[in-house]
């Protein structure tokens, strides 16, 4: 395996890693809240680590991972757009 190969392995690996956080997230906040909730980091970790793991699958020239990251990015940043989208007060609405 060449020094390229294990590189894009790892930045896969943290692309996954990051990706899978984001449920740790989602959980620990639902457990603390005792009710479901999506905090914002689930967003971030989702955007992050599908942009770090769509790089990957570029480099790997999977059309397949390719479409299911791409799609799902612009689902992360719509999402925040909505977070951060100023109210009829005049200010964002924050964490969920």
């Amino acid at each position: 395996m060449t020094t390229t190969e294990t590189i894009w392995i790892a930045i896969g690996f943290l692309g996954q890693g990051l990706f899978f956080g984001r449920w740790i997230v989602q959980w620990l906040a639902s457990e603390q809240s005792a009710s479901s909730k999506v905090p914002v980091a689930f967003w971030y970790l989702s955007l992050i680590g599908g942009l770090i793991t769509l790089a990957y699958a570029i480099y790997k020239k999977d059309p397949v991972f390719i479409a299911g990251q791409s799609i799902g990015s612009v689902v992360y940043i719509r999402n925040l757009m909505l977070i951060y989208r100023p109210n009829q007060a005049g200010t964002a609405k924050g964490d969920r």
